[in-house]
Formats: C-alpha cells, sequence, structure tokens
C-alpha cells in the first residue's frame, strides 16, 4: 500500500524549506546579539555639548556626563538629581538596548570636575514597551518645559527613583 502525501519528495522538499527558512530567520537576526558597545559606540548615542566619557563595566554600558558647577549652584538640589535621568530616559539609550541586547543596564553619572553628583543605573529589563513610551513622555516635557515647570523635573525624578537604582552626593542635594 502507497502512503498518500508522505513522498520522498514532498518529504525533502519540506525539510528544505524548513531549513532555510531557518536559515533566513538566523539572517535577520541582528548583528549584535549579546555584543557590546565600545565607549566611542555608546558616545554616538549621546550627541552632547556637554563633555561625556563612556564606557563598558562587565556589561552594562557606563555614561559620564559633566556638568557646570554654576548650574548646580543656580538649580540646585533638584537639578543635581535629575540630571542621569535626563539622559537615560531618552531615546537614545532605548536605542542602545535595541541595538546591543547583551547590554544589560545602563548607568548614567553626573559629575561637576571629579566629584560624582548623582548616578542611575537603568536596568534593560525594568521598562515595558508602555513604560518606555511613558518614560519618553516624561523625560521629554522635563527637557522643553522644566526650566519654566520645575514640578516636570520632580516628576522625572521621581519616575527616574522609582525605575532605577541610584545614589545621590548629599554634598549637592541635601538641602
Amino acid at each position: 500500500m502507497r502512503n498518500r502525501g508522505v513522498g520522498g519528495r514532498r518529504v525533502t522538499r519540506a525539510i528544505l524549506g524548513a531549513c532555510l527558512t531557518v536559515i533566513a530567520v538566523a539572517a535577520c537576526a541582528p548583528a549584535s546579539d549579546g555584543m557590546l558597545p565600545s565607549g566611542d559606540e555608546i558616545l554616538a548615542y549621546y550627541e552632547s555639548d556637554r563633555r561625556m566619557e563612556a564606557e563598558v563595566v562587565g556589561n552594562v554600558a557606563v555614561l559620564r556626563v559633566y556638568q557646570d558647577a554654576e548650574q548646580l549652584r543656580r538649580g540646585g538640589a533638584l537639578w543635581a538629581k535629575v540630571g542621569p535621568y535626563v539622559f537615560l530616559f531618552s531615546e537614545e539609550t532605548h536605542q542602545l538596548f535595541t541595538d546591543f541586547e547583551g547590554v544589560a543596564g545602563v548607568r548614567v553619572t553626573t559629575m561637576v570636575g571629579s566629584a560624582e553628583v548623582a548616578s542611575a543605573l537603568l536596568a534593560h529589563e525594568e521598562l515595558s514597551d508602555i513604560l518606555w513610551a511613558r518614560s519618553l513622555n516624561i523625560a521629554g516635557r522635563a527637557r522643553l518645559q522644566g526650566t519654566n515647570r520645575m514640578t516636570l523635573l520632580e516628576d522625572l525624578v521621581d519616575w527616574g527613583e522609582s525605575h532605577t537604582e541610584f545614589t545621590y552626593n548629599e554634598r549637592y542635594t541635601k538641602r
């Protein structure tokens, strides 16, 4: 008796089709799977007129942003706290996570000279797509209108503190 529908050619074609599908999916996978960016690649994401340095420590992208001491004197504790969150909750960080799946987190540390002002670490898995959208909204509003509406900066600090591991230098943040 003959097996219908399971002829040698049909099985071979099915296996060949499955193999081609696997190869096509593998070819479309991001080239950065598990790879980490260099310090220069990190800096390329965060274009700013501020002095910045970047490196990878373990599997964490670390960005140091230097602030003007006069800016902190004028802005006080709130401006000292908000610094890391302005950079963390950005399209640049979101894209860095997307492009380099091996990055487990991004840490942004704000500096005045050699003194650390504030530091915050955002874990790769902390934010869902919905929370990323919310983060970008909060941070965007703070960047655009925060100078005139300080409550927007406070909102960003509150959001950052609820989604990151953070530390503040009391010299700059205690009041």
